[in-house]
């Protein structure tokens, strides 16, 4: 996926008992935000971040979702654990994941293990992907992606 692409449609299960599907997101703005692992450090300070600005988001009819390859289950206990109030989706297949390319190589303890690159996108209301993060580094992102949505308006 590259920016001023349609997104490709996916559907995923989703914390809250629900199932998400990009296309039927369609009509107002979105944010996808790939992350890593649940409860880790950086996961957990992206999350509150995201949280924090949520209200801000919102003002401006924006969803808020993360993803990542934990299970529903996990994703329930890290979302209640920190009170994040947006859903989280479970890709365990990396549907999502290789949609958005977001599947790299990457160094961990001296050995290379694959998993995904913590990486943002801001969707339009038609599904057009207008803003794109990789390699994101955690402090400030949260308002880089606000800031961006507000430049859509």
């Amino acid at each position: 996926m590259t920016l001023d692409q349609t997104a490709s449609d996916f559907e995923l299960d989703a914390t809250g008992g629900q199932r998400f599907r990009l296309s039927a997101m369609r009509g107002a703005p979105l944010v996808l935000y790939f992350y890593p692992k649940d409860e880790t450090p950086g996961c957990t300070d992206e999350g509150r971040q995201f949280a924090a600005l949520q209200p801000e988001f919102a003002a401006r009819r924006c969803s808020i979702f993360g993803i990542s390859r934990d299970s529903v289950a996990a994703h329930e206990r890290f979302k209640s654990r920190y009170g994040f109030p947006f859903e989280l989706l479970s890709d365990p297949d990396e549907t999502a994941c290789q949609l958005f390319g977001v599947m790299k190589l990457k160094n961990m303890y001296g050995r290379q293990v694959r998993g995904i690159e913590r990486s943002t996108f801001l969707i339009d209301s038609l599904g057009v992907v207008r803003g794109e993060w990789r390699g994101v580094k955690v402090p400030g992102h949260a308002q880089v992606v606000l800031d961006a949505l507000g430049a859509l308006a």
